[in-house]
């Protein structure tokens, strides 16, 4: 046990001795009295004529302009009172009823593709978006705005939508669907 602490301050001794020399060597490195290049530099350096600064712009005097906010509008206001005009007709889509499989299409992601007559009732082919096939007939629903189908012909299928107005009624408008070549 004695000779592993003689060891230790053998060692701590050392260290110390090592760090002493090496921080002595250091400092001696950094005394050099030869540094007339650098002087030389300096004195080139503040020998140079700056170049001139150029004169600051000339500032500009603004015209002030004061907000008198007490003779205009208040702009979080309407300019003009608006009147509601609200739709008077009683044309309403019928909500209750059950939606069917094409309404839930937009009209013109639908093509008929053609038509077949059975029993003597005529009905268009129409394709989806998806590439499925469906059948349908008068009196049933087509596209997302209530289109009634009135009237299934060779070539296209007349139909029957019903949209809001904006004024918060509903308006009829006519569709059709041709076959696509």
């Amino acid at each position: 046990m004695l000779a592993i602490n003689t060891k230790r301050k053998l060692v701590l001794l050392l260290t110390r001795v090592l760090g002493a020399a090496m921080f002595i060597f250091s400092v001696a490195g950094c005394v050099n009295d030869n540094v007339s290049d650098l002087q030389a530099h300096i004195e080139q350096v503040k020998a140079k004529k700056p170049p001139p600064i150029p004169p600051l712009p000339e500032v500009k005097q603004y015209d002030t302009y004061v907000y008198d906010e007490t003779t205009l509008r208040d702009p979080f206001q309407a300019s003009v009172a608006r009147k509601v005009v609200r739709s008077n007709n009683n044309l309403r889509p019928n909500l209750k009823r059950q939606r069917e499989v094409l309404e839930q299409f937009p009209l013109d992601t639908l093509s008929m593709v053609g038509s077949l007559e059975q029993g003597g009732e005529r009905w268009a082919l129409i394709r989806a978006q998806d590439g499925t096939l469906y059948r349908t007939k008068k009196g049933r629903y087509i596209g997302q705005d209530y289109g009634e189908i009135i009237r299934v012909t060779d070539t296209e299928i007349v139909l029957q939508e019903t949209v809001p107005d904006g004024l918060g009624g509903w308006v009829r408008r006519q569709a059709t669907l041709s076959v696509s070549e």
